[in-house]
């Protein structure tokens, strides 16, 4: 489980309790419009999430892999189509979609 700490822009892996956790990434540097926010995972562990300037791909060690842009702020994300490799992109007054070469974890 990851949560996305939006006040400090922060995204953090929790150790298993609901009081403690460790920093996952940090996003605090980036200026660009958005927090961390909605997450979801890919088939191969990487975390899609709402972050600065759209959605950001982080590898399951944390590693910010890249960000896929979005022209307003990011709210959430899910995947759908019937190979779940279309992900769903709320953002301040659209939803956007984008396909991609790998498919969403079940939930």
């Amino acid at each position: 489980m990851y949560i996305a700490d939006s006040g400090k822009k922060i995204w953090v892996q929790p150790d298993g309790s609901v009081t403690d956790g460790t920093l996952f990434l940090d996003a605090s540097h980036d200026n660009a419009p958005g927090v961390p926010d909605g997450i979801r995972v890919d088939k191969k562990g990487n975390l899609y999430g709402a972050g600065p300037g759209g959605v950001w791909i982080i590898s399951s060690e944390g590693k910010h892999l890249g960000t896929i842009k979005v022209p307003e702020t990011v709210s959430n994300v899910t995947w759908g189509g019937k190979d779940r490799k279309t992900l769903y992109i709320t953002a301040s007054t659209s939803v956007y979609r984008i396909k991609l070469g790998v498919g969403g974890a079940k939930p």
